[in-house]
This record gives C-alpha cells, sequence and structure tokens, in this order.
C-alpha cells in the first residue's frame, strides 16, 4: 500500500473562517476527511500535518523520504520564498505535487513566482480543495505510468 503525506503551510488551519472568498467555506477538518476518502480510492494510506513554521515542515519532508512514497504540499506564503523548503524538497527524491486552493497566478503579483515549483513533480492551482484532491490523483498517475514528475525535454 503506498502511503502519502498532506503537510499544509501557514494559515491553512483556518481554512473555512480565513477569507471564504478566496480559500472557499469548507473547514480544515472537512477538507482533510475528504483527502484521505479521496486517498482510500486508490488504496493510499494517508496522513496529514499543518505547521505555521518553516522548518516544521522542513523536518515533516525530511521524515517522509524514509516513511511515505510522495507527498502533497500547499506551502502557502512559504511557496513564494522559502529556498529552505525547497531544498527539503530536492534532498527527499520522492514526487512531490505542489498544491494550492486559489489559483496564485491570478493573484497579487509576488504570488505569481513560486520557488518549489521547479523542484516539484508538478503543481495545481485555483481549484479549491479539489487541488488537493488532483495532487493524490497525480501521485497515482505519477506511480502507474512510469512517469517520475520530472520534465526531460
Amino acid at each position: 500500500m503506498k502511503k502519502i503525506l498532506v503537510i499544509h503551510g501557514p494559515n491553512l488551519n483556518l481554512l473555512g473562517e480565513r477569507e471564504p472568498g478566496v480559500y472557499g467555506n469548507d473547514s480544515y477538518e472537512s477538507i482533510n476527511n475528504e483527502i484521505i476518502e479521496h486517498a482510500i480510492k486508490y488504496q493510499f494510506h494517508c496522513d496529514v500535518f499543518q505547521s505555521n513554521h518553516e522548518g516544521e515542515i522542513i523536518d515533516q519532508l525530511h521524515l517522509a523520504r524514509k516513511k511515505y512514497d510522495g507527498v502533497v504540499l500547499n506551502a502557502g506564503a512559504y511557496t513564494h520564498y522559502s529556498y529552505a523548503i525547497r531544498d527539503a524538497i530536492a534532498a527527499i527524491r520522492i514526487p512531490v505535487i505542489e498544491v494550492h486552493l486559489s489559483n496564485i497566478h491570478s493573484r497579487d503579483e509576488f504570488r505569481h513566482t513560486s520557488v518549489i515549483a521547479p523542484v516539484c513533480a508538478g503543481q495545481i492551482s485555483g481549484f479549491g480543495k479539489f487541488s488537493y484532491l488532483m495532487g493524490v490523483d497525480a501521485l497515482n498517475y505519477i506511480w502507474n505510468s512510469g512517469e517520475s514528475g520530472e520534465d526531460n525535454d
């Protein structure tokens, strides 16, 4: 059975309360339940972690390299400037799918750039809670297609 880790970054524990016009009305707990149920459809075991602290996210990525087969990561604002998280993703050599609830490319200009995207297997944004479900789908695709998620052009 494949094991996946979903990592939520800063402020995502406030989903359902925080800017519902941007992030939706679904609670953090209900979104996690949907992600876990979706993973079960693929017979994946899914754990969920959330932290508002960069170092804790890095520690979870490091632990994931030995405990999990893949990661779905919403790094929140760290997406745009955390080279430390970028380096942790590059170091672990398991597929990491970057996800965002909102379309980061249609928001503030500083959100348009992801420093983690180049070391992730792919990026999904703009589909609300479904971005996470699509992240699980992407891991399934990678494992069943034999593709690494890396651009070999």
